[in-house]
């Protein structure tokens, strides 16, 4: 049986949403990210001007005053997101939510009982979510995920493009290297030194070079590249995370060590309220900070409790709290991952004391959860987090929403 794999991804999906609440926005440039003080997400008219992901609000302001600026409102987009992957559905059983606007569904088989060609599925989908919700978005169709994924960015915006194995060189070979999933900027690099400019360039490598110079999920990429289905559709909610992660990016750029300290405090109490939601405990944590510049400064450590309590973690981030940060160093991004989680249970008390003090910890946070559960997220924070969350004073954050749709 011909194998199909559906990728889909939304035009501008915050922004969208937006346009979809207010259509008489719909042709403006517009753009999301007010609260955060720098752009989050861009319309392709805004994009047009020149504007990118990330940029300054007030610049955006001073440059550009006839762009459109909006607080995000991530509560409306998670609706959106449910009711689109809800169309996709209609037609598909295994649906894999990738992202808040992206998701893959196995298609394999559906021809005969839906008495349409794969393509003519996949129009259906296009068009209800478009008459329904309003929103645009890019369709690919091929045997494999990876092939699937070059398919759905091939015309956009609004595009479907269905890509056959025997004419996945063509769209291979005008597709940069670095426009290839799993392939980020570091690896980029390496391959355009060696050569590589192409997705073409890369499958048409032998096995045994990819095995000897690159680390084993490149063999994966390579061989979904070449149409063989390694990927699999995975349709189940996530249920457990090897490390969890959450950063916040804001403007102006700062060297304000409380201010940058506050920050670390809401990354933490994020990312150990969503260890607790799992009922998982990490043993490691690394902090960073980036520059202006995009540079990274790290540092991390072995906890030598494990715990999920924030209070002890932001401890030792005090602690360690130079090692990253320079006085006369501007910074725009925050960032804390939790690492080697252990689910609870399996997590065992200290032997020299100390875990005395976390599950102290733990209890108020359990009360806390219970409160969350009740009245909404965030109804009690950390003091520490208090300058962090007091900046933020328009829309709604990413982490209000539901912990399962972001997949971070």
């Amino acid at each position: 049986m011909k194998r199909a794999i559906l990728h889909m991804d939304g035009d501008s999906f915050f922004v969208a949403c937006e346009v979809a609440k207010n259509p008489k926005l719909r042709g403006l440039p517009a753009v999301t990210g007010e609260e955060r003080g720098i752009a989050s997400a861009l319309s392709y008219e805004a994009k047009a001007l020149g504007l990118k992901r990330g940029d300054p609000i007030f610049k955006i302001k001073r440059d550009f005053p006839q762009v459109i600026i909006l607080p995000g409102d991530y509560k409306s987009y998670a609706k959106f997101s449910t009711e689109m992957f809800d169309i996709v559905r209609r037609y598909a059983d295994d649906v894999e939510e990738y992202s808040i606007d992206e998701c893959f569904a196995d298609l394999t088989g559906l021809e005969r009982p839906l008495k349409m060609t794969y393509k003519e599925i996949a129009e259906r989908i296009k068009k209800e979510i478009t008459e329904e919700l309003g929103l645009s978005v890019s369709l690919g169709v091929a045997p494999t995920k990876g092939l699937a994924k070059v398919a759905s960015k091939w015309q956009k915006p609004n595009g479907l493009t269905v890509i056959e194995i025997e004419d996945a060189p063509k769209y291979l070979n005008r597709t940069p290297i670095g426009k290839i999933w799993g392939i980020g900027y570091r690896t980029e690099k390496k391959l355009r030194k060696l050569g590589i400019e192409t997705a073409l360039d890369f499958v048409n490598l032998k096995i045994e070079w990819i095995r000897e110079n690159m680390p084993e999920p490149f063999e994966v990429i390579w061989r979904e590249l070449r149409g063989q289905p390694i990927l699999k559709i995975h349709s189940e909610p996530k249920e457990t995370y090897s490390s969890i992660q959450k950063t916040r990016t804001f403007w102006p750029a700062t060297n304000d060590k409380n201010f940058l300290i506050s920050q670390f405090s809401k990354n933490i109490e994020l990312a150990c309220s969503k260890a607790r939601y799992y009922d998982l405990i990490p043993k490691s944590v690394s902090w960073f900070l980036k520059t202006q510049q995009f540079r990274y400064h790290t540092f991390g450590i072995t906890l030598p409790v494990p715990t999920n309590s924030p209070e002890i973690i932001t401890e030792h981030l005090r602690k360690f709290f130079h090692k990253m940060w320079r006085p006369d160093v501007l910074y725009r991004t925050t960032g804390v991952t939790l690492y080697e989680l252990t689910p609870k249970e399996a997590t065992q008390l200290d032997l020299f004391g100390g875990s005395e003090k976390t599950q102290k910890f733990e209890t108020i946070h359990e009360q806390i959860d219970n409160l969350e559960k009740k009245f909404g997220r965030g109804v009690v924070h950390l003091a520490s987090a208090s300058k962090a969350i007091k900046r933020k004073v328009k829309g709604t954050d990413s982490e209000d929403l539901d912990r399962n749709l972001l997949f971070l």
